[in-house]
């Protein structure tokens, strides 16, 4: 068995929960200038070139300052497309998500909006020029009265803000014409069905712990018509709805998701389970099944892949056998010698730091189907993983097919 290849820190140490790949660009912006070039380049690249067309929400994320919004120590990623930690184990989302979001809402400057999870404040900012009122709930006090700062020190005067159970929804302000809810719960709270105008729209990440499901809801004749939108990857609820989860994961068992991608989306045409999908395509001709995952991308360093998280103990996890198999055509460095297509996994302990990552591959030049496999270790630390498969800002074509993952417990013989 292959022991997997550490990652350059530059590719890996980015991943966090929620986010997508962005590549190594480098990042020094200080001055309002710099930030304002960066916000724009980040509009363009991963809120337009992705598929974001409203024009109302494109205009509101150039023009709202996310670096606001996020620790001093976070400024310089605030204009990738990635999440970033805020504390107490919570994120701001990737800026994709909260465009995509938003514009599935369908804002209008008339509408009433709650918000459920303020967290940094930064998606009440983006709504807040696009309908009359925002109400924002966030449960963690610290958070909430951040927040609460922040939009107070930017006049964001139409967004109000308190902080407690976001479940329980804002009764004295209902009904809301519109609802976003930007953590994660396993099932609609009643309440906020009941809180919801008819007729109104109601966006929110539901699902288990590492595999989430967007779903846009609308209220007719008082019961809620679903539609599921896109895989989505949302830090989960903080407090006793997330402890009381009937489905929880399994750390001893760290496994894939649709590795062989026969599980779609028909409304996208997307593989169920893979979260943040950038510039790939289900294509036929696959060595398992009828599927594999292309990746084409002709622009260095951009972000172009798949991600999906999964849980893993490492006390008791020793390794992780990995294999997949894998083709490229033209595939080259992208602005450094480490942007080549790979399968990379990165580890994170309880708070969400990064504590380590190891990487399949890379593969360059042209070769047709070959099967993959290697063997990682976990660090002992070590409670949450993500795998990302694609180019990760190379160029060229990477195509993956049956993706897998088998923890290896400590003690165990190998295979």
């Amino acid at each position: 068995m292959r022991y997997m290849r550490t990652l350059p820190y530059q590719i890996a140490s980015v991943v966090l929960l929620g986010l997508t790949f962005l590549g190594t660009r480098a990042v020094t912006a200080q001055t309002p200038g710099e930030f304002q070039q960066a916000r724009e380049r980040m509009v363009d690249e991963d809120i337009v070139a992705p598929g974001i067309t409203n024009r109302g929400v494109i205009d509101s994320m150039r023009k709202t300052p996310r670096h606001e919004f996020v620790p001093s120590g976070e400024r310089q990623n605030s204009y990738y497309d990635m999440a970033l930690p805020i504390g107490a184990g919570q994120t701001i989302s990737p800026p994709f998500i909260v465009a995509y979001m938003t514009e599935q809402l369908d804002p209008q400057p008339t509408d009433k909006v709650l918000e459920i999870g303020t967290g940094s404040g930064f998606q009440a900012a983006i709504l807040s020029p696009l309908v009359d009122k925002v109400y924002s709930i966030e449960i963690v006090d610290t958070l909430g009265k951040r927040a609460a700062a922040t939009l107070k020190r930017l006049k964001y005067t139409n967004v109000t803000t308190k902080i407690g159970d976001g479940y329980q929804g804002w009764p004295e302000h209902a009904p809301f014409d519109k609802i976003i809810v930007t953590c994660s719960p396993e099932n609609v709270p009643k309440p906020l069905i009941e809180q919801l105008k008819e007729g109104g729209r109601m966006i929110v990440p539901l699902g288990q712990r590492y595999q989430q499901v967007l779903y846009m809801f609308r209220k007719e004749n008082g019961e809620l018509v679903s539609e599921a939108l896109r895989p989505t990857l949302f830090v989960p609820m903080t407090g006793t709805a997330e402890d009381q989860r009937k489905v929880l994961p399994d750390p001893l068992h760290p496994s894939i998701i649709n590795g062989s991608f026969e599980e779609t989306n028909q409304a996208e045409d997307a593989p169920i389970g893979w979260h943040y999908l950038r510039f790939g395509e289900l294509t036929g001709g696959a060595p398992e099944g009828k599927r594999a995952l292309t990746f084409t991308n002709d622009v260095p360093g951009r972000g172009c892949q798949a991600l999906q998280a999964f849980p893993v103990d490492g006390r008791k996890v020793d390794q992780l056998d990995v294999s997949a198999w894998v083709k490229v055509k033209d595939a080259e460095p992208g602005q450094n010698p480490d942007q080549l297509p790979m399968m990379a996994i990165t580890f994170y302990d309880t708070k969400r730091a990064m504590v380590g990552q190891r990487g399949l591959g890379p593969w360059r030049g042209t070769a047709n189907w070959k099967h993959e496999e290697g063997r990682v270790r976990v660090p002992s630390n070590a409670r949450e993983a993500i795998v990302r498969i694609g180019l990760l800002g190379g160029v060229g074509e990477v195509s993956f097919d049956d993706v897998q993952i088998r923890g290896v417990l400590k003690g165990e013989k190998a295979k």
